[in-house]
């Protein structure tokens, strides 16, 4: 089934499933503002005045008029000398959700490209040739131009396009899929490269890996507590009704269903001294909530960056005018990428906290480092540090990237927001968390081991069986990567959601 794509309109849920990689229908009720605009393009050349982008060099170079005769060398110089990024890659996902965003954003029929351009961005997507992309070179303003440029190329037959998992000769790409290269005409090859469609794939995607890291360590959290024999007491609802922050009060809910019923809560209440948890167990609704509510606000802000038009100058059909911007800057992208950042290293550092907790006998009345045989055996040990290197490097990833700005272009571009590897960053960080969260859930299923005959919850029994069905319990130490590198599949898959069988908290 083909996810509907209609300019302006398109939903998180459907930017998600691209990303996934459903194929996409283009709506063909935005062809006549497509059409428009070009041919708005064509009357604006035939009046003869100079503007920026169509008939005038770029950036510090918009002085210079171009003759009629050089617009097309003009549009194909522009992408082969901003063709200019370096490092790895894009993972394929992002690069197509890269594409299908810039698609979205021409088809709203206000950056003054012809059908034909729309049609082989369509073509392309259609059979999965997605250009091969450097992931290094924005600066997040006057566009993703690096980047997009590396898109570009591939579109009239330079640099490489991935078919299956090779990286092919864009021309041979196009000609062994029946596609001609595009010969690009005024204002094309600029309206490309222009926009904000790097930065926000790669946000995108981590905003949507974020989420399911959120709900599976809200799982990890609730077995973390019943294997330190937490109290559910600070999720009562009235505590944070008082307190009104939504996420708060959602996550609090989500907490209470995932313990309810557990026979080691109960043990709790009759004889456990403790008056108090660590704070790791005791504000999860506070920390959880606020990540969530955090997560949300930056959903808001790339649902509507990704249905924007971004590009310039932009085209106004009806009025023949083309209004030169400043749309292309990616600060609202940079902002929602800093965000998600903060959001992902607070995860995993209360979680690290919670590991360290259950190795500690002193707090969590196990046994220590979560092995029978201490001393003799290491247990748990050595995976906290693990945990707590990663969560270090998470937190040095999570300073904000749009503090920063470095004046590109002469200084004409005297401003930048730097989203671009403030979003690329996000599937780092993640990674990183999602191994925090694995170790946690190995750690808090051996806990919970420990309290035999006594149960946990019907859905975290169910998450501890699935633990179990990967990993053994630990009795005397053994070789440990694999069994963290079988829970990490656990997390990264989203098996731990499925596990517990409960309605989580969303994003929308």
């Amino acid at each position: 089934m083909s996810i509907p794509i209609h300019p302006g309109e398109v939903s998180l849920a459907s930017w998600r499933a691209v990303w996934q990689g459903a194929d996409l229908a283009l709506d063909p009720a935005c062809r006549p503002k497509i059409a428009a605009s070009a041919e708005a393009v064509r009357r604006i050349l035939a009046a003869g005045a100079p503007v920026y982008g169509i008939n005038t060099g770029f950036g510090k170079l918009a002085s210079v008029r171009i003759a009629d005769a050089d617009l097309e060398t003009l549009q194909r110089n522009i992408v082969l000398s901003h063709a200019a990024g370096t490092g790895a890659p894009m993972p394929k996902p992002v690069a197509r959700l890269m594409m299908a965003l810039k698609l979205a954003s021409l088809a709203q029929g206000a950056s003054g490209v012809r059908p034909e351009v729309i049609d082989l961005l369509v073509a392309m997507l259609a059979r999965d040739l997605i250009p091969v992309v450097p992931c290094q070179g924005s600066v997040g303003a006057s566009g993703d131009l690096a980047p997009l440029a590396h898109m570009t190329a591939a579109m009239i037959g330079v640099g490489h396009i991935l078919v299956g998992d090779a990286h092919v000769p864009a021309a041979d790409a196009l000609a062994r899929a029946g596609l001609a290269p595009l010969t690009l005409g005024a204002k094309e090859g600029l309206a490309l490269l222009n926009g904000t469609q790097f930065s926000t794939a790669y946000a995108l995607a981590g905003l949507f890996e974020a989420e399911r890291l959120f709900r599976t360590a809200l799982v990890t959290g609730a077995l973390s507590t019943d294997a330190a024999r937490g109290s559910d007491a600070p999720f009562d609802p009235r505590i944070h009704r008082l307190r009104r922050h939504r996420g708060q009060i959602e996550t609090a809910d989500a907490l209470r269903r995932l313990m309810a019923g557990s026979a080691i809560r109960q043990s709790h209440l009759v004889d456990d001294p403790r008056v108090q948890d660590p704070y790791c167990l005791r504000c999860q609704p506070q920390v959880m909530g606020a990540v969530l509510d955090v997560l949300r606000s930056a959903a808001g802000l790339l649902g509507t960056e990704a249905n924007g038009v971004s590009d310039n100058p932009l085209i106004f059909a009806e009025e023949g005018e083309a209004l030169s911007g400043g749309n292309f800057h990616a600060e609202p992208v940079a902002f929602a990428a800093d965000m998600i950042a903060m959001a992902v290293c607070e995860i995993g550092s209360i979680a690290e906290r919670r590991i360290a907790m259950l190795v500690d006998p002193a707090l969590s009345g196990l046994p220590a480092f979560l092995t029978p045989k201490p001393g003799l055996n290491s247990g748990f040990m050595i995976p906290q540090v693990t945990a707590a290197a990663l969560v270090s490097e998470n937190k040095q990833m999570a300073h904000p990237a749009s503090v920063d700005s470095i004046p590109t272009s002469a200084n004409q571009e005297d401003h930048v927001s730097m989203a671009g590897h403030g979003a690329r960053r996000l599937l780092g960080m993640i990674a990183n968390a999602d191994a925090v969260i694995g170790i946690e859930l190995l750690a808090a299923a051996q806990g919970v081991d420990f309290h035999a005959p006594l149960t946990s919850s019907a859905p975290l029994e169910a998450v501890r069986r699935s633990v179990r069905a990967a990993v053994p319990h630990l009795d005397d130490d053994r070789h440990f990567h694999p069994d963290m590198e079988a829970a990490n599949r656990l997390v990264r898959t989203g098996a731990v959601i499925a596990a517990a069988g409960l309605d989580l908290p969303e994003l929308v």
